[in-house]
């Protein structure tokens, strides 16, 4: 399952080898992408300070995206196939169901913003409330494919 994309080749630049930084360039993309969800959030909440327009609550599935992000990439590739990690508690299936739970709640918390853009912020069709929502669920995106890049993005030869 993780490495699905290993195989994958675009075409080859030969004045640049990327071989050697995909590991930073991935670490980077994922991090502008976390960091922008986290902008975007924060400046909705700047912007509409009262409860009327933006509901605070609705940073609790920024939250648990986050905590997701921090699950799916607990866990290296090499655990989740079973070849570098055999001991302690769960072994190998411990950190495939460790790998799900995290999924579990990346696509929660991308499928609840969802809710509460459409819920609380398109069907009642009150003006000048739509900003919000969209801030939801783009803080969620950005953070769920931040971590799918910082996840499936690096390789993990370079560690051994």
């Amino acid at each position: 399952m993780s490495g699905f994309l290993d195989n994958v080749r675009c075409g080859e630049c030969e004045c640049v080898d990327w071989g050697e930084k995909r590991n930073a360039i991935a670490s980077i993309a994922a991090g502008v992408l976390f960091f922008t969800g986290w902008w975007i959030i924060i400046d909705a909440a700047v912007k509409y300070p009262d409860m009327d327009r933006f509901n605070h609550s609705y940073h609790a599935c920024g939250v648990i995206a986050t905590v997701a992000f921090l699950m799916i990439n607990a866990v290296s590739n090499g655990q989740v196939r079973g070849e570098s990690y055999s001991d302690g508690c769960l072994g190998q299936t411990g950190a495939r169901v460790w790998l799900f739970i995290g999924f579990m709640l990346a696509f929660g918390s991308l499928i609840a913003s969802m809710w509460i853009l459409f819920g609380g912020y398109v069907v009642p069709r009150k003006e000048g409330r739509g900003v919000s929502g969209i801030a939801v669920f783009f803080q969620n995106a950005f953070i769920f494919f931040g971590g799918l890049v910082f996840k499936f993005g690096r390789i993990e030869d370079l560690w051994q």
